[in-house]
């Protein structure tokens, strides 16, 4: 196997966290809240002119309406209704980047939202194909990332979309691929060593330790910082350095 010689680190912002300004330069990457589970129109300006000074790839971070849980409670939607969220939130920051001479390059559900599509299929294939006339009703070609190993990716696969495999360096995996719910103590790694850790070895080897004990494949093309992490920046400066050392550049996808 080819030793990897990049891989592109991205975090969620605009959702209203005051690290915002020092992690995005960290990173090659950033999916910006359509203000939906946050923000609004002013905060997703002020994230698409800061991730433009920084030169990071923009992207677009849909996800329910439900500022109160965050986004991250399940709600029962239709794959339809679900489907338009998706596409009117796109289009929202769309609109907020080109008024500012930037472009959306990548599209990554927030969230519980991410979460069903993970593992929905139906819910999946409607969000995919409302993305896809989207994006051709607009002249785009967005990046689809998704959690590495989903039915999401391979749907967008199918659609012909470009997809990017996530990992997570501050997330807990299952033997079989999934993220531990965050209602399980420990599903968050708080600890920026470890975190790191994780990150370079996803990027390095393409492993992670799971909940057993043992070791599982995650193919990431993409890893993700959560910006309302408290030690988000601290994470991304350590991540920084270890992949320094690995030889691993950090690049966008988008």
């Amino acid at each position: 196997m080819s030793r990897p010689t990049h891989i592109d680190l991205n975090a969620d912002v605009g959702e209203g966290c005051a690290s915002d300004a020092q992690l995005v330069p960290l990173v090659s990457s950033v999916n910006i809240a359509c203000g939906a589970h946050a923000g609004d129109l002013a905060t997703m300006r002020r994230a698409v002119a800061m991730a433009q000074r920084h030169g990071v790839a923009i992207g677009a971070h849909p996800g329910f309406e439900d500022r109160e849980n965050f986004g991250r409670k399940e709600i029962a939607m239709a794959p339809g209704k679900a489907a338009a969220i998706v596409v009117e939130q796109t289009r929202r920051l769309e609109s907020v980047a080109s008024g500012l001479g930037a472009r959306v390059g990548h599209v990554k559900l927030h969230g519980a939202l991410y979460t069903m599509a993970s593992r929905d299929r139906v819910l999946a294939a409607a969000i995919v194909a409302a993305l896809s006339v989207a994006a051709q009703e607009s002249g785009s070609r967005w990046v689809l990332f998704g959690l590495a190993g989903s039915e999401m990716l391979s749907i967008g696969r199918a659609f012909g979309m470009r997809v990017a495999g996530e990992a997570f360096a501050d997330r807990l995996y299952r033997p079989d691929g999934t993220l531990c719910p965050r209602t399980e103590a420990g599903a968050v790694i708080e600890d920026e060593a470890a975190a790191a850790r994780q990150a370079v070895r996803l990027a390095k080897e393409g492993l992670v330790r799971a909940t057993d004990g043992a070791d599982i494949k995650v193919e990431a093309d993409t890893i993700c910082i959560h910006g309302d992490g408290p030690n988000a920046v601290g994470v991304a400066h350590r991540i920084q350095d270890g992949l320094e050392l690995a030889g691993i550049n950090v690049r966008s996808r988008s």
